[in-house]
């Protein structure tokens, strides 16, 4: 079921609109900015850095308002109840929507590190290629979990996807997605720690630059990967329950 609901979701995103905007164009633009940035500062050696940061930035994106939006898009198409009453547990069901957020953000890598080599010569040269090859899906399935754990909180209240509006630029500076977390304030680095997109990042980077660690990184993705899920999974029983009682669920 899960596999059948992920690849059907995949193909929905693939062909929106929205996502195209999300995961190919925008990120192109931002890669854009940070390359001219970059150069200008003279910092030499860092575009392969920049470029694999402003492709976290796309599939971060596509995970937060993807997840944000996905009990609103089955509330809008009248799904959400029949979901909810199914006889298979809704987590399961939710499980493939948040997974293919992320994995149709991974487009937003590719774009980027595309784009770069095309318009700024950015060297594609990879340091360890199967530790970068293993870092994607890890980076991936990581994210798509942290979007289960958000998503998961949108069941009880209807508006609340709109705080997933406040979340994008702040995740980008505290992971550390285009400079080292190092430069941000001390108490910045334990928020970082709880995050995906912070170890998904170093995982990829540390694979295709070296210099650092790669399989801790790794490790740490599917660490945090399973208390997202044990998280969302105690939440969206605890929000699915109230939203019964209360008969939350319908748009009217």
């Amino acid at each position: 079921m899960i596999w059948a609901l992920l690849g059907f979701r995949v193909r929905e995103f693939s062909v929106s609109r929205w996502f195209i905007l999300m995961t190919i164009i925008q990120p192109a633009i931002f890669a854009s900015i940070a390359f001219f940035l970059f150069k200008a500062g003279g910092q030499s050696g860092t575009l392969l850095y920049v470029s694999l940061g402003a492709g976290m930035m796309g599939i971060w994106s596509s995970t937060l308002f993807g997840s944000g939006a996905a009990l609103q898009w089955n509330r809008w198409q009248g799904t959400l109840e029949l979901l909810v009453g199914a006889p298979a547990p809704f987590i399961l069901v939710l499980l493939p929507l948040t997974l293919a957020t992320a994995i149709t953000g991974a487009y937003a890598l590719g774009t980027t590190l595309l784009w770069g080599w095309v318009f700024f010569h950015v060297p594609l040269h990879v340091v360890h290629p199967l530790a970068f090859v293993l870092a994607i899906p890890a980076a991936v399935l990581a994210l798509g979990l942290m979007g289960l754990a958000m998503g998961s909180s949108f069941i009880l209240y209807r508006n609340a996807n709109a705080l997933s509006n406040l979340l994008e630029y702040p995740v980008w500076l505290v992971t550390g997605l285009l400079f080292p977390i190092a430069l941000l304030p001390g108490w910045v680095a334990p928020i970082s720690w709880l995050l995906a997109p912070t170890w998904g990042v170093e995982a990829i980077r540390h694979a295709a630059l070296g210099g650092g660690k790669v399989w801790f990184p790794l490790v740490m993705c599917t660490v945090i990967g399973v208390a997202y899920f044990g998280v969302a999974a105690f939440f969206l029983h605890v929000f699915e329950r109230a939203a019964r009682a209360r008969a939350t669920l319908s748009l009217t």
